[in-house]
């Protein structure tokens, strides 16, 4: 897919009065700094809060080699304190406001957020403004979070046999694209990285050009306009940030197979996974279609295809179940589930998955559940506007992902138009094992004791 370009040197030219990127719409309005950093405002105030996340573009995926896991590092060290504010006193400050906070780290992005009543707006911009620039690190505190990130680790999916599962099945699947390595990074090289490794990370990434401002909740346009180039205008661009490089992952020739196996799998499953096209700027039709296919194929179990046939006609499975999500930077996947029922075998489940998909591609979909899907997610979109930090995500999670303003705000019409046919023919572009993972996942078997 072609490279989406990242505010550049000429963009950072665009004078805060020129036009928004986009219209206010459904109460969301969105304008540039003059250091390129792109701002969303959705207003809303039903309640006196407001949501302050900032976003870089920037995620696990723009790792330099063999040093994964340092995103996600940083992450926690921009909470060690800046050249105005002691380790720790971030936070407390929000706490102290009644606020909470937090932060994230994805592929394709890092994110941190405050919810606070909204007249404590101008002070979460003061203090993520500050640290955006004044991070201040010493050994003292970088080594011993580096101890906890592998705690984490430990805890999260070196003890978890689902999460270990998950991990080498994306390690097959993406052959060459960095999203084959694990957000939190591999052990390996989690214990090599250090204090100067996370500055470098720093001084690369996180600067106004590179990062999304989203304010949702009981403010307007001009006064998040004012408080933003108030506290985050002073900040210089860095005119070195360009493009993101990003590994091709080469056309697949061969369907993968992988054999996991753990003494804390009580019962065996398996999981098959497809590369599949995300959502792009402009073109995201497909991706929409494929919504729709994850939810006919493993939505509930009571009315999916994979859920009535084998769950409840035959009894061949307890459980079963799909996936997918189309909010990615590159191509992304679309994964299958089944948990066979007892005294079925693994490669008898695979059989019965590969014959509700030849079923359903020579059937097509139930045009009753097809109607009933459509209805539920026009109802799950109007719901979602109840909760004003996944509002402010769901832009967010675009806008680091390469999508328009305009992409988001249409995507719920995109899903309103989709059609049996055009689920089909994505079905169709889908369905090809040379760009597949079976993966198997197996209690171990008990070691034999020689006498």
């Amino acid at each position: 897919m072609p490279l989406r370009r990242l505010a550049t040197a000429t963009a950072l030219a665009t004078s805060l009065a020129a036009a928004p990127l986009a219209a206010a719409e459904d109460g969301v309005t969105t304008f540039t700094l003059e250091n390129g950093m792109d701002v969303v405002v959705i207003e809303d105030t039903r309640a006196p809060v407001a949501v302050h996340m900032v976003w870089y573009r920037v995620g696990s995926s723009d790792e330099p080699p063999g040093k994964s896991g340092i995103a996600h590092y940083l992450e926690h060290l921009m909470f060690k304190g800046t050249e105005k504010r002691a380790p720790g006193e971030f936070s407390e400050v929000v706490e102290a406001q009644g606020g909470s906070d937090n932060a994230f780290t994805s592929f394709d992005y890092t994110g941190y957020f405050q919810r606070v009543a909204s007249d404590r707006l101008s002070l979460m911009m003061e203090m993520e403004a500050d640290r955006m620039t004044n991070l201040v690190l010493s050994d003292e505190v970088a080594r011993p979070e580096l101890g906890v990130v592998l705690e984490e680790r430990s805890q999260r999916t070196d003890s978890n046999p689902g999460a270990l599962f998950g991990e080498q099945r994306r390690a097959a699947l993406f052959l060459n694209h960095p999203y084959g390595r694990p957000i939190i990074g591999w052990r390996s090289e989690i214990e090599e990285l250090d204090m100067q490794d996370a500055l470098d990370f720093y001084a690369d990434h996180y600067a106004p050009n590179n990062a999304i401002l989203v304010v949702a909740g009981d403010v307007t346009a001009d006064e998040v306009r004012a408080l933003a180039t108030e506290h985050y205008g002073p900040i210089p661009a860095n005119p070195e940030i360009a493009e993101r490089q990003r590994p091709a992952e080469p056309p697949h020739l061969a369907e993968r197979r992988l054999m996991f196996d753990d003494p804390q799998i009580s019962q065996p499953y398996l999981v098959r996974s497809y590369l599949a096209p995300e959502r792009d700027p402009g073109n995201q039709q497909e991706a929409a279609a494929l919504v729709y296919l994850a939810d006919l194929l493993g939505g509930s179990s009571a009315t999916s295809l994979m859920g009535k046939a084998l769950e409840f006609e035959t009894q061949k499975a307890v459980y079963t179940s799909a996936f997918y999500s189309g909010t990615s930077y590159d191509d992304t996947s679309f994964g299958l589930v089944i948990v066979p029922a007892p005294g079925r075998s693994l490669p008898e489940a695979e059989a019965d998955l590969d014959a509700v998909l030849a079923r359903f591609m020579e059937e097509g979909p139930d045009m009753e559940a097809f109607a009933r899907i459509k209805t539920q997610i026009k109802a799950s979109q109007i719901f979602a506007r109840d909760n004003l930090q996944s509002r402010a995500r769901r832009y967010g999670e675009a806008l680091t992902a390469g999508l328009t303003v305009e992409d988001v705000q249409a995507w719920p019409d995109i899903l309103q138009a989709v059609t049996p046919e055009d689920v089909m023919a994505a079905a169709e572009r889908l369905f090809d094992k040379r760009r597949s993972v079976t993966g198997y996942a197996t209690p171990t078997a008990p070691q034999e004791v020689s006498q």
